[in-house]
């Protein structure tokens, strides 16, 4: 790693309540990691080094999650089709995803954060907001604590990551992507690796950027201020409040008209809980026979109860995505009255609402997930009485289902049945996620589960940018690496 210049701490525009309090500096770190999934796959496999590697769904129906800046110098980047991506870069490494190898390093990460705050943002697995206002007094200033994050993510994790220093969210975020590297056809440009903002240069940074870098952006918003003449952030800057109110609505021209001068007043906060957990899966084929898909579904189920119960939550509302051959999509969901963390339980729901819905056009993707969070507990007394769940029946075409239909009865008894499994299954769940905790998650799992190769699990984040597809031709082109 490269010395940096200690840059003069930026100044924060927080200030401490009371009266003859004097301002309080705020110091902001946006941390990103470096085309993590990817760096992490060329960890575990230094003959990757180098190389055009993209991770995500090989498959024609699969997406680019990830991929270093070898590939981006084709023009491939995340979110990108998988059969575009191999177009534009036919020489690449094509790796399936190992979401519990990337779960591995974030920890890792995190722990470096902790150390420095408490005040640690996770955004996603491989980048997080800190605020270290409280610790520049024994660290030292934001540049500083930013540059020996730097050394530590390099020196213990072999990886590296990018970070911006400024006085709020906001700015810290953009300035942590204008210190990441540049990939274009002429190569690989490395990028500063840290970028700080001060306020007294604050919009001598934020102007010139693009409208689109602003949070709350996106193409129909650019059209409209497209129309207005307005290009750049300088130029949103310079438009009245009232005119980006009347065009865009009072709630995002007021927004918008906040974040032009730079205005971000949100605050740093640590442990946010995700608001639902789930899993779904895109199949390589589109699938018609519902004994098939019920076993997919099982899985999918499977999955999302361990990883529900890893996080000591119950879930009162499960929901059920299905996306059609021809790309219409559907979602299904039932609430109870008492949240449930057992396979057994949440799968008599899903069950039911997959049963609800017409398969005549072929299945493309099947998703499972949960919400509505609660505690569950052996010594909760499970109520009976469903008279007060809501059983709910979305459709994409609008429709709904009166209370007394064939639909809500066939719910009304699967809601009977979770609760009566979850009520026998503690015992059994506990002892299952004991042993799969010790031997692995193939190790123990429902008979509805076990195929000819033994039992097949669902792994976090399995499947989730497409299918993989089995290897042909040279085996560097498509890699599924070890778990």
């Amino acid at each position: 790693m490269d010395d940096l210049p200690n840059h003069p701490q930026p100044e924060g525009k927080a200030r401490s309540p009371g009266s003859g309090v004097p301002p309080v500096d705020r110091v902001i770190l946006h941390v990103d990691m470096d085309a993590f999934f990817a760096s992490v796959e060329v960890l575990d496999d230094p003959t990757l080094a180098g190389r055009p590697v993209i991770v995500g769904g090989a498959g024609s129906r699969g997406v680019v999650a990830a991929c270093t800046y070898e590939a981006r110098m084709f023009g491939v980047h995340s979110a990108m089709p998988s059969s575009v991506a191999r177009r534009l870069c036919p020489q690449a490494v094509f790796v399936h995803g190992r979401y519990h190898r990337y779960v591995e390093e974030s920890a890792k990460l995190h722990a470096i954060f902790e150390t420095v705050t408490p005040l640690v943002e996770g955004i996603s697995i491989d980048e997080a907001f800190l605020d270290v206002t409280g610790s520049v007094r024994l660290l030292g200033n934001g540049p500083g604590i930013a540059a020996d994050i730097r050394r530590r993510v390099h020196n213990d994790l072999h990886l590296t990551c990018s970070v911006g220093v400024a006085s709020n969210k906001l700015l810290a975020k953009l300035a942590s992507k204008a210190a990441k590297p540049v990939a274009d056809r002429l190569g690989v440009h490395r990028g500063p690796g840290i970028v700080v903002v001060e306020v007294a240069r604050e919009l001598e940074f934020l102007h010139p950027l693009p409208i689109e870098a602003l949070w709350g952006v996106g193409p129909v918003s650019a059209r409209r201020l497209n129309g207005l003449g307005v290009r750049t952030v300088g130029d949103l800057a310079s438009l009245p409040t009232a005119t980006l109110q009347r065009h865009l609505g009072k709630a995002q021209g007021s927004h918008l008209a906040g974040l032009c001068r730079g205005e971000d007043a949100r605050q740093v906060v640590p442990d946010q809980r995700a608001k639902s957990i789930g899993h779904e899966e895109t199949f390589p084929s589109d699938l018609w026979d519902p004994d098939v898909i019920r076993g997919h579904l099982t899985r999918i189920v499977d999955a999302a109860a361990s990883h529900l119960r890893g996080s000591e939550l119950g879930a009162r509302t499960i929901t059920v995505k299905i996306k059609f051959g021809d790309f219409t999509m559907v979602t299904r969901s039932h609430s109870m009255v008492t949240p449930v963390d057992s396979a057994p339980s949440i799968g008599v729901i899903a069950a039911a609402l997959f049963d609800s819905v017409d398969l005549s056009k072929g299945i493309r993707l099947l998703g499972v997930s949960l919400s509505g969070f609660g505690a569950t507990g052996s010594n909760e007394q499970l109520s009976l009485d469903l008279g007060g769940a809501e059983g709910v029946v979305l459709h994409a075409g609008g429709d709904s289902h009166g209370p007394h239909d064939e639909v809500d009865d066939r719910m009304f008894r699967a809601g009977e049945e979770a609760e009566r499994l979850q009520q026998s299954w503690g015992g059994i769940t506990a002892a299952v996620d004991s042993i799969r905790a010790r031997y692995g998650h193939a190790s123990v799992g429902s008979a509805s589960l076990v195929g000819a190769d033994g039992i097949r699990v669902r792994d976090r984040g399995e499947s989730q940018w497409g299918p993989a597809v089995e290897p042909k031709g040279d085996p560097h082109q498509h890699r599924n690496l070890p778990t």
